[in-house]
């Protein structure tokens, strides 16, 4: 990747990591799937009606709407909401770089290396890590959702990657279209019709002015940027790039809320951060591959 193209994953990880901070602040005022739906209505609405429709097969954007929208960032609001602290959260959801890598193995046949199955061996030991010491900070049921959005990630990834070179704000636009009508039943049948009108109503500006970064800021430039760089380079250098976003993610939830950062925190992040960078060294020629199963 040339330096300009390094220098913007550098910039998509610091506005995904302290994004996290933001997403918390949210939660606050808004329950997770309503944040989430107003999120992507704001990211279709009014694009849709300006930009043509990018040049790719339906299933293209109901699949990466679906997956982005409610596979990652819906549960991704939901687990934040009391089952994961910010920090955490912006740590295991990285694990989506294994996930691609896997996914690319099941549905494309590539083959998978002996220093890959490695990776995902210690980056799940920092997984395990946190299950053992999370308490209020990770619950069990927030790790076992929060491994799902980053399976949604993964997923999105590759159907962008898929998708070619097209028109990148078309598509986040059109896509987030059908991010809007799961993320809303979701909202109608889990946080119901009463606490919907009600926090549509109090929300305060801060609230809102949360939404309108998470849909231009983190939505259509952070994953315009994103989609961008899978564009033009194979998604194994482009997605270990988002080991950076925990460093910022952490860094910042430690800053402005407080985060504690014990010593098991670390570990965890030290094993996640490790796997993954040597899943990125695997993608090398001189790894020796096996044949998957």
């Amino acid at each position: 990747m040339p330096i300009k193209h390094q220098l913007l994953a550098i910039f998509v990880a610091l506005i995904w990591g302290t994004n996290f901070v933001f997403i918390e602040l949210g939660l606050d005022d808004l329950p997770p799937f309503l944040f989430a739906s107003l999120r992507f209505t704001f990211a279709a609405l009014p694009l849709v009606f300006i930009l043509p429709r990018p040049s790719v097969p339906w299933r293209h954007l109901i699949a990466y709407g679906v997956f982005i929208g409610f596979g990652q960032f819906g549960l991704l609001f939901w687990v934040m909401g009391s089952d994961m602290s910010p920090g955490l959260a912006s740590l295991v959801i990285q694990v989506q770089a294994v996930f691609t890598i896997l996914l690319a193995l099941i549905l494309f046949k590539e083959k998978i290396r002996l220093a890959q199955v490695l990776a995902l061996a210690i980056s799940f030991a920092g997984i395990l890590l946190i299950a053992l010491q999370g308490n209020t900070d990770a619950t069990p049921i927030g790790l076992v959702v929060i491994l799902i959005a980053a399976l949604s990630w993964a997923a999105g990834n590759l159907v962008a990657k898929k998708s070619g070179k097209v028109n990148i704000i078309a598509f986040l636009a059109w896509s987030s279209m059908f991010a809007v009508p799961p993320l809303a039943l979701m909202s109608y049948y889990y946080e119901g019709p009463s606490l919907i009108i009600h926090s549509l109503g109090s929300a305060p500006q801060q609230a809102w002015g949360i939404v309108l970064w998470q849909t231009i800021g983190n939505t259509l430039i952070g994953y315009g940027l994103w989609n961008l760089l899978l564009q033009r380079h194979a998604a194994a250098l482009v997605v270990p790039w988002a080991l950076l976003v925990p460093v910022f993610g952490m860094a910042a939830s430690s800053i402005f809320l407080g985060e504690s950062m014990p010593w098991w925190k670390w570990v965890a992040a030290t094993f996640i951060i490790a796997g993954l960078v040597l899943n990125l060294r695997s993608t090398q020629p001189t790894s020796t591959p096996i044949k998957a199963s």
